[in-house]
């Protein structure tokens, strides 16, 4: 809750402008840059793909963890299993993320160890439906 009361402190202080933007991503990045190396590596590539999947998100950090927002409402975010002293990494998404499907019933989050390329054409075509 601390990382978290710090974030909104750090957000309030920043400008609404191309700073601001360039400040999150590099605290996203700097975050990732302090992950243990198989989460960092998983981080990294994920950071890629949403910002080459999905544009018009902006990176941010979350509860001290990358995430990845429109509108100022997080859509999408990685948490590192580190954190947690879990085997895996969570890519997860928020109600802001249009995944609603037809039966009523939908995955929000999802738990990574690595990613392959299966899982990288996944990730990309629930960013796309997300933001769409």
């Amino acid at each position: 809750m601390k990382g978290r009361a710090a974030e909104l402190t750090s957000e309030a202080r920043r400008s609404k402008s191309a700073d601001k933007a360039a400040a999150d991503e590099r605290d996203v990045l700097a975050k990732i840059g302090d992950m243990a190396p198989p989460d960092r590596a998983v981080a990294e590539r994920l950071h890629a793909i949403v910002t080459e999947t999905a544009p018009d998100l902006a990176p941010k950090l979350w509860y001290g963890q990358p995430a990845y927002a429109r509108g100022g409402k997080v859509v999408c975010f990685f948490r590192s299993g580190q954190v947690d002293k879990e085997r895996y990494s969570t890519f997860g998404f928020t109600p802001a993320a249009k995944l609603d499907e037809d039966h009523g019933m939908w995955a929000t989050s999802f738990a990574l160890t690595e990613l392959s390329d299966k899982a990288e054409t996944a990730i990309r075509k629930l960013l796309t439906n997300a933001v769409s």
